[in-house]
């Protein structure tokens, strides 16, 4: 089941392993132990790996993203939230997609959707509207190749 529960466990586990090194998640998408794949699952699990890689990189700390020279400007007791440096910095932070977070009032009045509707929405959307790119010439008969005599080799055709 895709609920808190699960987000809780996916971040944990994902999180521990990147803090110990590991630079490869696996299982995203995966519910009940790996034999049930849910694509809503999916979508969520890459926002979480998002959060994660961008957690265990760090946070970048020179004169620059401290906004020093902002901080001369505006002086003590004033006000940082318009200064364009701001939203210049924000967009460097984690940006989630399905995440929501607005207020309950106007949560409830887009719907009251919960993270798992949303990203099942994204999933459909996705599966109804990407056109991926066509493969390279000749990639598509060396894969084919490929299937072929393995499938000769393992006695499947």
């Amino acid at each position: 089941m895709c609920d808190a529960q699960s987000g809780h466990e996916k971040t944990m586990t994902g999180m521990m392993a990147a803090l110990a090194g590991a630079n490869l998640i696996y299982g995203l998408g995966m519910i009940e132990s790996g034999m049930t794949f849910d694509y809503g699952q999916l979508l969520m699990d890459n926002e979480i790996a998002k959060m994660i890689k961008f957690c265990v990189n760090g946070i970048p700390v020179n004169d620059e993203t401290l906004s020093v020279e902002v901080t001369k400007e505006v002086g003590p007791f004033k006000d940082f939230i318009t200064h364009k440096n701001t939203f210049q910095n924000m967009k460097i932070q984690s940006q989630p997609k399905l995440m929501d977070r607005k207020v309950r009032a106007a949560w409830e009045a887009a719907g009251s959707k919960s993270l798992h509707e949303r990203a099942l929405e994204e999933a459909r959307h996705i599966m109804e509207t990407h056109q991926p790119d066509p493969l390279p010439d000749g990639v598509a008969e060396k894969l084919r190749a490929i299937v072929e005599e393995t499938e000769k080799e393992m006695g499947i055709s």
